[in-house]
């Protein structure tokens, strides 16, 4: 009897020791761990994925968090700052993987110039399609990106995750993260925001500028950012300039920027237009 009481009472002790660790553990499934330093974290977490047929894409996102004063950077960095840079290669039953970029802002880069990117945490959303879609994706992403507060230092993760179906924890924070993902529309086109027509104007000999022209509601603030057709181009943030007819609001900014054997003529830009809680992005060749 004695080593029957004895036997119940290491079995119970050792299912209580499950329970308080399954309790003391706050990573769900559907996230993978941190890795962290003494700036920054990144993780991966999981959207809620449908077991209903395989035409939709599987959701996942890229979370950084940052240090309170610390700031990361978008796609194209500006005029300083290390945009992020990501990698599937280890990834498995992955066929691609699009990131897609949640609207940044500008802020001063503490040089003179000024910075594109994110004043704080930010969630980038990810599009994967497997390459067998009967089969689990296990993402793996090898991050490199820039962090800034009063000086501007690369940093480095490694992260993995296995996405399956059902709901997910974060699903509110990454459909939050996409709703700020600008939104693709014609030159043009658009609701509350639009971008009209793009063209060059020619200062003086010599020296030219690109002339934007947006639309917006009154007393809306806005910004406007411009890329080139290649990572090669830095052209410069472009800056308000006297408005034109009709509503219309005017951006420019000096033809700069463009590589060796490039020409800014008919060149392809992407032009993204951000307003608070709203964004679109346009690409059109260059009147």
């Amino acid at each position: 009897m004695k080593a029957e009481l004895h036997s119940l009472r290491w079995a119970a002790l050792f299912a209580l020791a499950l329970v308080l660790g399954a309790m003391g553990s706050s990573r769900a499934d559907d996230v993978s761990a941190w890795d962290a330093d003494s700036r920054s974290a990144i993780r991966l977490i999981a959207g809620t994925i449908s077991n209903s047929g395989a035409a939709a894409p599987l959701r996942a996102g890229i979370e950084l968090r940052l240090d309170s004063g610390w700031k990361t950077y978008w796609r194209y960095a500006g005029d300083s700052g290390l945009p992020p840079k990501f990698d599937f290669n280890d990834s498995e039953n992955v066929k691609s993987a699009t990131v897609l970029w949640p609207a940044p802002r500008r802020f001063p880069d503490g040089a003179g110039g000024n910075s594109i990117g994110y004043p704080g945490n930010v969630i980038f959303p990810v599009h994967i399609v497997a390459e067998d879609p009967a089969k689990p994706v296990l993402l793996r992403v090898k991050a490199s990106y820039g962090v800034c507060e009063k000086i501007c230092v690369p940093a480095a993760g490694k992260v993995e995750l296995m996405l399956t179906s059902g709901p997910a924890s974060e699903e509110a924070s990454l459909a939050a993260a996409e709703a700020r993902v600008p939104k693709p529309v014609a030159l043009g086109a658009g609701g509350t925001l639009t971008i009209r027509g793009a063209h060059r104007e020619v200062v003086r000999p010599g020296q030219a500028r690109v002339i934007v022209d947006v639309t917006a509601p009154a007393g809306m603030n806005i910004d406007l950012f411009a890329e080139g057709p290649a990572p090669q181009w830095s052209l410069p943030l472009p800056e308000p300039v006297d408005n034109g007819p009709d509503g219309v609001r005017r951006f420019a900014f000096a033809v700069d920027g463009v590589p060796p054997g490039s020409r800014i003529e008919g060149a392809l830009l992407k032009l993204t237009l951000v307003a608070e809680g709203e964004a679109i992005e346009v690409t059109t060749h260059l009147d």
